[in-house]
């Protein structure tokens, strides 16, 4: 099971640049917007398991 924890970087369009926080790591992985919640902003902190990306409060 993948299990990940990423901030939002950008969000271009219907896209979002994510960065991973639970390593280091200079990249960004590029998602499309409806595959997360509809409230993301820039520096909105997401979890993501089972395939679902979740906000970290």
């Amino acid at each position: 099971m993948n299990v990940f924890d990423y901030v939002v970087v950008s969000i271009d369009g219907d896209y979002a640049n994510l960065r991973r926080t639970d390593v280091e790591s200079g990249e960004l992985k590029l998602v499309a917007r409806a595959l997360l919640p509809d409230s993301i902003m820039e520096g909105t902190k997401l979890h993501y398991e089972y395939m679902e990306y979740q906000i970290v409060e």
